[in-house]
């Protein structure tokens, strides 16, 4: 395993920069590291440190170890704690695993209850080859057979179903007995021969103590600094990006490092921090001639700003419910809509086993041993719904303080959505749901703010996420998402970051297909 935490020396010129080492920089920096390239990987955070507390409910949720403690304000100029991940592979090492494609229609134009999800730049057809190396790199366990709703792919997931354990099978069954179609989602755990999964109950939201969760740092940073060929900064925050005012182009990347201001250059920048930061940084690098801050000639950057309607149900029963690992189980029958409401209402899936001290079980008005005892008999759920961009809904800089503007929207659609669940629980025999729609700034999920376009004037990105304002800037986060879905967008921001990192290998530098997809794509092992 690589050294834990990097000291700020660069040996080596680099091809490529990369700021974030979450989903979209982590992939970014596997494959360009695998076709050759020299690059130099800046990450704010530190590696998450493997330890008992990884596994700990009061230490993860409750004292926040892992969070960074920051303010940030909301639309009415209020504070609060928010929960970004600074940290080699960002959210990844948080995330539930999911890796679920987005639906074909979520890359057309929607009609929903209360608006419109406009259309992506690029088809599913476009991004399908890109989905199917994003499940080889992640090792993707699932079968979505089940689904009928499931979209049109080129090869299976790498591994089989990891298996639903009795009580949630049980719950499986009655479901489909209600003429829907439930089937075994698609995770990123090592749980296959040889592997070092070990089904345990702290994987939703929980770090992993054993390197078992295939996020982007065991799956795709420790491979690319294997190779050589990537340089590895941690505790390097970004200050901001120096233009070159004649040629347009990024001439270089202003960081902080132990207290101290550097300058480093590289012919292409990847600014991959997040739907929150990195218009942050594209604000703070704000020049005379570009007042409103880089690549932001179209007045769009950390406007149309998403995050998911989410609710979290708590369907409990008479019977404990022994499961460990939960998260094997969702439906889409309700996605597009149906006869009854005619409009996407979105997907229902399993979360990982809530215990006390965790978001509804952990409910400050709520006795911890009430909480023991509804969490032993609990079967958990998340529901999501598309959140629509509204140019309204935005991120910004207010006097140097960062400021989150958003408004939930298309809550007609969620509320049915949850009607239809809580319905659904209670007529399988669970018949108390507890349910907790989660606050809009909580930030699961943002999504956004520098999206993608087929033009300069809609949109600050190309579909090649590559800046129209600057060529040799690419933004690689979910920022560039022109609309939400009601889907985990981990998935769909790795096929995106690997089907970039290819174009940049060959437009930028101009190398070809002499370096397989099993080098690039396939599971690593380190």
């Amino acid at each position: 395993m690589p050294a834990r935490n990097v000291s700020p020396v660069l040996s080596r010129s680099p091809d490529v920069i990369i700021i974030g080492s979450g989903a979209g920089g982590g992939p970014m920096a596997r494959s360009l590291t695998a076709r050759g390239l020299e690059v130099l990987l800046l990450e704010r955070g530190r590696f998450v440190p493997r330890e008992p507390e990884n596994a700990d409910v009061d230490e993860v949720f409750l004292r926040l170890r892992y969070t960074p403690e920051e303010r940030w304000y909301d639309r009415s100029g209020r504070p609060y704690r928010p929960k970004p991940w600074y940290n080699i592979g960002g959210a990844t090492k948080f995330f539930g695993t999911v890796m679920v494609r987005f639906r074909e229609s979520d890359f057309r134009e929607v009609r929903h209850a209360d608006g419109v999800s406009p259309a992506w730049p690029v088809s599913y057809v476009q991004m399908e080859p890109w989905y199917h190396k994003a499940e080889q790199l992640f090792g993707a366990h699932g079968d979505t057979e089940a689904d009928p709703f499931d979209p049109p792919r080129s090869g299976p997931l790498p591994y089989g179903p990891v298996g639903s354990e009795p009580f949630v099978e049980k719950i499986h069954r009655k479901v489909r007995g209600k003429g829907l179609h439930p089937f075994s989602m698609p995770v990123a755990v090592d749980l296959h021969k040889g592997g070092r999964c070990r089904r345990c109950s702290t994987c939703d939201g929980f770090p992993c103590p054993y390197g078992a969760k295939n996020d982007a740092e065991t799956r795709c940073v420790e491979p690319a600094m294997a190779s050589g060929r990537l340089t590895l900064w941690t505790g390097t925050e970004v200050q901001r990006l120096l233009l070159d005012e004649r040629t347009r182009k990024i001439n270089a990347v202003e960081v902080k490092v132990d207290g101290e201001l550097r300058s480093v250059t590289a012919p292409v920048v990847v600014l991959a921090a997040g739907s929150i930061n990195s218009p942050r940084i594209l604000f703070q690098s704000a020049t005379s001639s570009m007042p409103r801050g880089l690549a932001n000639s179209s007045d769009l950057v950390g406007r149309n700003y998403m995050v998911h309607n989410l609710t979290m149900m708590m369907a409990v029963g008479p019977s404990v419910n022994p499961t460990k690992f939960q998260k094997t189980f969702a439906f889409n029958d309700w996605y597009d809509g149906d006869n009854r409401f005619p409009y996407p209402m979105g997907n229902v899936q399993t979360l990982g086993r809530l215990q006390p001290g965790m978001l509804v079980a952990g409910a400050k008005f709520l006795p911890r041993w009430i909480g023991r005892q509804l969490t032993r008999r609990s079967f958990d759920i998340l529901t999501t719904s598309e959140d629509l961009p509204d140019p309204q809904n935005r991120v910004m800089l207010d006097g140097g303080k960062l400021r989150v503007l958003i408004e939930p929207t298309n809550m007609r659609a969620h509320r049915e959505l949850n009607r239809r669940t809580r319905a659904l629980m209670r007529s399988i025999g669970l018949p108390l749901v507890i349910w907790k729609t989660l606050p809009a700034n909580l930030t699961a999920c943002p999504l956004g703010t520098i999206r993608m376009g087929h033009t300069p004037e809609e949109a600050p990105l190309s579909e090649w996420c590559q800046s129209f304002d600057h060529p040799n800037l690419y933004v690689v986060d979910g920022s560039f998402m022109p609309s939400s879905s009601a889907q985990n967008p981990s998935l769909t921001i790795i096929a995106q970051s690997l089907r970039v990192a290819d174009r940049i290998a060959r437009t930028e530098f101009g190398l070809g297909a002499d370096v397989s997809d099993a080098q690039i794509y396939s599971n690593p092992a380190v």
